[in-house]
């Protein structure tokens, strides 16, 4: 039997239901435990099993995923948001010691450049790859250079983000937004690859996603499309970025190449989609939990259209968890 506890299942009820695929496949006693600290996160009413747990800014959140982790007897422990990932980086030796359980996690190295993207952007160029150009100083920016874009160093979802036509717009946007970043606006085609690694960080699997609508930064629409240009520079990546389990890694296939913006080391919102084409992470997952040896595995279906959508879950009184709203 085991067991995996999703971090802020939120809405990813999706990867609930993959994983609960996966164990029905090759480990039918086991069970997903989905945490939150929302009790009317659609998540918790999918999974197995559903428990509260505090933000992890919390200062018992520590204490109360080691509660977690022993009475349920926790053997992965999936985060799924950025703001978990530095901590339980920073935590992973120590909860594993103290516990037994793994915890799918890069080192604090690794998560300090995905969670910077000037830092991102550096290490793609010092090894040699693709990211477009970021302007440091913006009083030397020249109105030929426009459109650019402006967002934050750290964040996610598309929050604060915004694409600025002049230098009014700019020196407009620039004090609103949060340890600001400019950057060069590339235009081509945009990817996702869904990646996954397995526990020492050997690629396993690259998945490019065409994302052809987004909401909110995550994708709504998209189509598996097998690049071998972006496979390839997206393995080049990997090598210098070991990241264990599944990572998204966002890309523009342009006319200069393969450019990067984005290194998500965790389940993006679209990862469904890369499972359901066959590169089954969640079942990966559980082949190296059982000690199972994986190679590097390109057999999953090309040419893949999905439409994501929206459903609701109608709940009567006595159908809800209870728990105090963390939120």
């Amino acid at each position: 039997m085991r067991n995996i506890l999703l971090l802020s299942a939120g809405r990813r009820v999706e990867l609930i239901q993959a994983f609960q695929s996966a164990f029905a496949e090759v480990s039918p006693l086991s069970k997903v435990i989905a945490a939150d600290a929302q009790p009317l996160a659609p998540g918790l009413y999918h999974a197995d099993l559903a428990i509260i747990l505090p933000k992890v800014s919390a200062n018992n959140f520590r204490d109360e995923l080691v509660k977690a982790i022993r009475e349920y007897e926790i053997d992965l422990v999936v985060p799924t948001i950025d703001p978990e990932l530095p901590v339980l980086s920073h935590l992973r030796e120590q909860l594993e010691d103290e516990t037994g359980t793994r915890i799918m996690i890069a080192e604090p190295w690794v998560i300090d450049i995905c969670n910077d993207k000037v830092l991102t952007q550096q290490h793609v160029t010092k090894n040699g790859l693709l990211a477009p150009k970021i302007y440091e100083d913006s009083s030397l920016i020249e109105s030929s250079q426009f459109p650019l874009i402006l967002k934050p160093r750290a964040g996610s979802s598309s929050i604060g983000v915004n694409i600025v036509n002049s230098l009014e717009e700019l020196n407009y946007l620039l004090p609103a937004t949060q340890s600001p970043m400019i950057q060069q606006l590339v235009f081509g085609d945009e990817f996702t690859a869904d990646c996954f690694s397995d526990f020492e960080g050997k690629v396993i699997s690259i998945v490019p996603r065409l994302r052809i609508a987004t909401r909110g930064g995550e994708i709504l629409k998209g189509r598996i499309v097998k690049d071998t240009d972006v496979i390839e520079a997206v393995r080049r990546l990997l090598e210098s970025l070991p990241m264990p389990g599944h990572s998204t890694v966002q890309c523009f296939k342009t006319k200069e190449g393969v450019e990067f913006i984005e290194v998500n080391p965790r389940f993006g919102g679209g990862a469904p989609m890369s499972i359901a084409a066959g590169a089954d992470s969640c079942k990966r997952l559980v082949e190296l939990l059982n000690g199972g040896v994986l190679e590097y595995d390109e057999s999953y279906e090309d040419g893949l259209t999905f439409l994501r959508f929206d459903q609701s879950i109608v709940l009567k009184d006595n159908e809800l968890i209870q728990g105090k709203n963390l939120d």
